[in-house]
Formats: C-alpha cells, sequence, structure tokens
C-alpha cells in the first residue's frame, strides 16, 4: 500500500541508509551506491561525497539523481525519490554534523567529523519530484 505524503515523509526524515542512483552513461547501467543523507519534511535531500570520486563526477553531468531508502523488518517500508540535483557547494561543518549525527552515537560525532577531510567533500542537494513509497505490512 503506497504511503501517504505525511508518511513517506516522515519516513524520508528517519535515519535509513539511503542509495543513490545516477546515470552511468551509454552502455552502462546506473551507478547505486549507500549514502547517508539528511532530509526534513518539504526540504531536500542532501548527502555529501568526494568531490573527485565517480559519484559526484556522474551527478555533476547528469543534474538528476534517484534515492531510495527502505526498512527491512515488519512491517516493510521504502521510500523511492527522484529528482534534479539544485545546489552543490563544498561540505562545511554544520553539514557534516548533521549527517553523522543521523547515524552515530552523539559521543562518536565530533571525532569522525574531525578526522574528515572537508576540504575534498562537497554536498548535494536535491528537490525531490517523483515519489514511490510503499508499506508491505508484515511479509
Amino acid at each position: 500500500m503506497a504511503l501517504s505524503v505525511a508518511d513517506r515523509e516522515a519516513f524520508l526524515a528517519g535515519p535509513h541508509i539511503g542509495a543513490v542512483a545516477v546515470d552511468a552513461g551509454e552502455g552502462r547501467a546506473p551507478l547505486n551506491v549507500p549514502i547517508w543523507y539528511d532530509y526534513a519534511p518539504g526540504g531536500l535531500v542532501s548527502f555529501l561525497t568526494d568531490g573527485d570520486s565517480v559519484k559526484a563526477k556522474l551527478i555533476g553531468k547528469a543534474g538528476r539523481v534517484s534515492m531510495l531508502a527502505q526498512r527491512i523488518h515488519p512491517t516493510y517500508r521504502y521510500v523511492s525519490v527522484e529528482g534534479p540535483v539544485v545546489a552543490k557547494n563544498p561540505t562545511t561543518v554544520e553539514e557534516m554534523t548533521g549527517i553523522a549525527a543521523r547515524y552515530m552515537a552523539d559521543d562518536a560525532v565530533s571525532g569522525y567529523v574531525g578526522q574528515s577531510n572537508l576540504a575534498v567533500l562537497v554536498t548535494f542537494h536535491m528537490r525531490p519530484e517523483h515519489w514511490l513509497s510503499a508499506d508491505l505490512g508484515t511479509i
């Protein structure tokens, strides 16, 4: 059963591991890799990566991505969003801290951020345009 707008946005706002997919060019399947991300209902999906990575270069070329977040225990649920990348910026300490805090214990965040090389990271911001979602119950 498809989720309501409020339910799908609330689910996407949770700290799920995302999988971002981007066009990899003619003769190739899309590149699809796991990511940590940030999202608040009604806002943009934000995620960071090494600015020189294959992923970053493909996103820059394609200008669009799709992302899937899922829960694999009952009730099985997923949300998939697709849309344009509307901004790219050098990753700030605040962005890195916010995303890390969604996935790590509070006492580990500052150490993780402190050892990260922010100079090579970029943050992408995607505006969700197309949504797919489902709650498959307890199957």
